[in-house]
Parts: C-alpha cells; sequence; structure tokens
C-alpha cells in the first residue's frame, strides 16, 4: 500500500464525515472537510509521480474516490435543509451524476468490446472538474452568486461527456488496435 493510496483512501474515509457536516448544517465544518479533499487530490497524485509509486490500483483508486465524494457533496447539498440556505437545484445533481454513469457504462461497453481501454481525462474534463469542485465551494461559503458557477459547470458538464461520447464512438470504430485513441 503506497503512500499515494493512503491518501486516497484517506479521501474516502472523510466522505462521511463531510455528509454529516451538511446534514447537521455545519457548511464551514464541511468547507474545511471539502478543501482537506481537493488538496489531497491532487497531493496524491503528485507523491504517486515524484516518488514513482504509481499503481494499478492507484489508477482505479483516485477516480473512484473523486467521484464519491463529488456525488456525495451534489446529493448532499440538493437534498440537505432546502429553504434553509443555498442548495444546489436537482437539474444540476442530475446532469452531473449522469454525465458521469453515461461514462462508466460506456467505458465498460469499450472494454467489453475491444478487450482494454486507457482512459486519460482530457482538458474539458479537467474543467469541469474544476467547476463542479467550485459550485461545492461556492454553495458551501454561501456566495450568492453559486447560480452563474453551477449553471457554468452545467455547461462544461455537458460538453465533456460529449466529448467522452465521440472519443469512445472514435475507439470503437477502429480496426487497427495499435492506432487506439485514449479515450
Amino acid at each position: 500500500m503506497t503512500l499515494a493510496n493512503r491518501i486516497s483512501i484517506t479521501r474516502i474515509v472523510l466522505i462521511p464525515f463531510f455528509i454529516a457536516a451538511i446534514v447537521y448544517s455545519k457548511l464551514w465544518v464541511a468547507l474545511a472537510i471539502f478543501t482537506v479533499a481537493i488538496i489531497s487530490d491532487g497531493l496524491d497524485g503528485f507523491i504517486a509521480r515524484a516518488l514513482k509509486q504509481k499503481t494499478e490500483f492507484g489508477t482505479i483508486l483516485d477516480p473512484i474516490a473523486d467521484k464519491l465524494l463529488l456525488v456525495s457533496a451534489y446529493i448532499a447539498l440538493s437534498i440537505a435543509n432546502p429553504g434553509k440556505y443555498i442548495t444546489i437545484p436537482p437539474y444540476v445533481t442530475i446532469i452531473v451524476i449522469s454525465r458521469d454513469v453515461i461514462i462508466v457504462m460506456g467505458s465498460v461497453m469499450v472494454y467489453m468490446i475491444k478487450g482494454g481501454l486507457k482512459v486519460s481525462p482530457s482538458i474539458v474534463g479537467k474543467i469541469t472538474t474544476f467547476f463542479q469542485m467550485m459550485v461545492i465551494v461556492s454553495v458551501l461559503m454561501q456566495f450568492k452568486y453559486s447560480a452563474l458557477l453551477w449553471n457554468t459547470a452545467v455547461v462544461f458538464t455537458i460538453l465533456s461527456g460529449i466529448d467522452y461520447m465521440i472519443k469512445g464512438s472514435r475507439f470503437l470504430s477502429e480496426n487497427h488496435p495499435e492506432k487506439r485513441e485514449k479515450v
């Protein structure tokens, strides 16, 4: 078990505490936990590369930890204490989760058909993740212009979903394994 993988596991362990802070309206506590989680996301990748601790397990664990955190945050901030403070509208949560489900289902399909899959995040995907995280931060801080951020996140979420579907389609239609495009 590498240090980078332990950091990713710690991020997963923080999720119930993060959700509890939201449920009990301790938004500043939730913000602190989310900030630690964001920092740990960058830190585990840096450590894995710097210490040459990249593992197959880590390449699966890190994005799972990220998705569990983001999905938990979107759901919790959509349903906890509506009317008491700014929450994320359900349509935003539905779009964010739907995109991830479509990507996972497409990845499984590509893997089953092609017998392999090389996943690498696109620039649009990275921008999407940034805006999705900023939505969480802005809502936890009760930023009055949070709607601007979540609508921007929705646009990038849709664009990145389309981008991944196009790349997946191209990958599926290739006949030569040596020319495989990264999805």
